[in-house]
């Protein structure tokens, strides 16, 4: 019998990267509203009290970017620049010029928008075929904006941060060894209110009894201060959280990021497409867990390699599920595109809590194998 621990962690949509982050996927909605063949690759990069806007974008839509950086400011909740930041009076540089003509000859043709190399994968450890600890990761850090923004715990501000570690027996979860949360709070609460609130209206709403037992670790705010954050007190950057929006690290990434991403981008779309193949693998009982793996070239359509992992789980061979994909989907970016309906605003959604493990978005959808 062999026991081990995992850690994962998640952050909040305050948190400076996923400010980021979110504006990204917000702008590159705007633009498939007006345009669903607009062809966007947006970064964003706030410090300070600047955001910058950078980026490629080709479409017809008319769109107003200085005006949704600001909504979406708000809409996360920084109103306060001498704690983190005011959507009101922040700097904001936009700087965007259109796709290169040498990646549209691929592009517009139906070709992979870039090489690289794409994994996708899913555990029947959870309900929603997610790794454990990433799953409540991301259940404690929606929590935690989620009392904050209805004022259940009137004292927190945006930026926060969860990380669980579970222990395993045989590979099956048993118990929760370790909870961390950092919460930036208002500076006239003490840490033993902020703690206190936290365990209460944060952790034991959401995490399991049975989970949680005279061993378990509970850490809230280790240095006992988290007064200024967001970008006042850390740099953010689209798409360095990649490991919080996949698998949080318990299976392989390829190193490209989601965030600001048209679908014409494999690193988006096939990897969306690889999570739900994996996901019905494992849901057709074909696996217990499942990793897949696609490579790709720039321009070309079909990708240059598939590799299959259901970690020693497999019910059938492996070449078998090889086949059984290869058979079954067309893994072109087209035809992800077309299958998985991407051409449409649904990414600022995605954007915080995970890009997978949600039941309304068109990847998770389990079809019969």
């Amino acid at each position: 019998m062999r026991r081990y621990l995992f850690t994962s962690e998640s952050v909040t949509e305050g948190h400076p990267d996923k400010l980021c982050d979110y504006i990204s996927d917000s702008i590159l909605d705007e633009c498939l509203k007006q345009d669903e063949n607009s062809k966007v690759a947006i970064e964003t990069f706030a410090s300070h009290k600047t955001i910058t806007i950078a980026g490629q974008i080709t479409s017809n839509a008319k769109i107003d970017i200085e005006k949704i950086t600001r909504e979406k400011i708000k809409e996360i909740g920084y109103d306060n620049e001498k704690t983190d930041l005011d959507y009101r009076t922040c700097n904001i540089n936009i700087d965007i010029i259109k796709q290169s003509p040498d990646i549209a000859m691929g592009v517009d043709t139906g070709g992979a928008g870039d090489q690289g190399i794409m994994f996708g994968y899913a555990s029947n450890e959870t309900e929603n075929y997610m790794p454990y600890a990433i799953n409540m990761a991301h259940k404690l850090s929606k929590k935690l904006t989620e009392v904050r923004k209805n004022k259940t715990i009137p004292f927190l501000r945006p930026d926060g941060k969860t990380q669980v570690t579970v222990e395993y027996e045989d590979n099956i979860p048993k118990r929760i060894d370790t909870i961390l949360i950092s919460s930036q709070h208002l500076e006239n609460v003490t840490i033993e209110e902020l703690k206190l609130a936290i365990k209460n209206k944060v952790i034991y709403e959401v995490v399991p009894k049975n989970m949680i037992d005279e061993k378990t670790k509970i850490y809230i705010n280790p240095t006992g201060r988290f007064v200024i954050g967001g970008i006042l007190g850390d740099t953010g950057l689209t798409g360095r959280k990649i490991i919080v929006d996949t698998y949080g690290g318990i299976a392989r990434h390829g190193g490209g990021a989601f965030s600001g991403k048209d679908p014409s981008k494999v690193d988006r779309s096939a990897a969306y497409m690889l999570r739900h193949i994996a996901k019905n693998i494992v849901a057709n009982k074909y696996a217990d867990k499942c990793e897949i793996q696609l490579s790709y070239a720039i321009g070309l359509k079909e990708p240059l390699s598939i590799f299959v992992n259901t970690l020693g789980t497999g019910k059938i061979k492996d070449e078998e599920i090889e086949k059984l994909i290869l058979d079954k989907f067309d893994l072109t970016p087209e035809g992800i595109i077309n299958y998985l309906n991407l051409r449409k605003p649904i990414y600022a959604q995605t954007t915080n809590y995970g890009h997978f493990g949600k039941d309304n978005l068109p990847w998770e959808k389990i079809i019969e194998l």
